[in-house]
């Protein structure tokens, strides 16, 4: 149940944070690693949630732009890039980039909340 939670607050979170005209790219990990650190999961978990919010949320919005303008630019950036002018391995490969991004975030806020251990 965290989990989803977790993924669904980081998914929605971070496209608020991308709605702000003044936020960096890559402001979704901050809210990735604020999630992470208010909904405690072991690393592996916090990881995979912070990785599927984002990938998601940026393959999803890449691949509305692409529909919206039935591909043009998608298939001029993958000729630009190694990626032989495929448009879904950009869509991918966008929401990769993104996913990693957030989920590194995610599981630094939670190796932050974890407890110190006693020696």
């Amino acid at each position: 149940m965290k989990f989803l939670v977790a993924t669904i607050l980081t998914a929605v979170i971070a496209f608020l944070v991308g709605l702000l005209s003044f936020s960096p790219w890559w402001g979704f990990a901050i809210t990735s690693f604020i999630v992470a650190v208010l909904i405690h999961q072991k690393a592996g978990k916090a990881f995979l949630a912070g990785f599927l919010a984002v990938f998601l949320l940026w393959g999803g919005l890449a691949w509305w732009i692409d529909m919206k303008n039935n591909g043009i630019l998608s298939a001029k950036i993958a000729h630009i890039l190694p990626l032989g002018g495929n448009s879904i391995l950009l869509i991918l490969v966008t929401g990769f980039i993104g996913g990693l991004v957030s989920g590194m975030a995610a599981i630094c806020g939670s190796f932050l909340r974890a407890s110190p251990t006693k020696r």
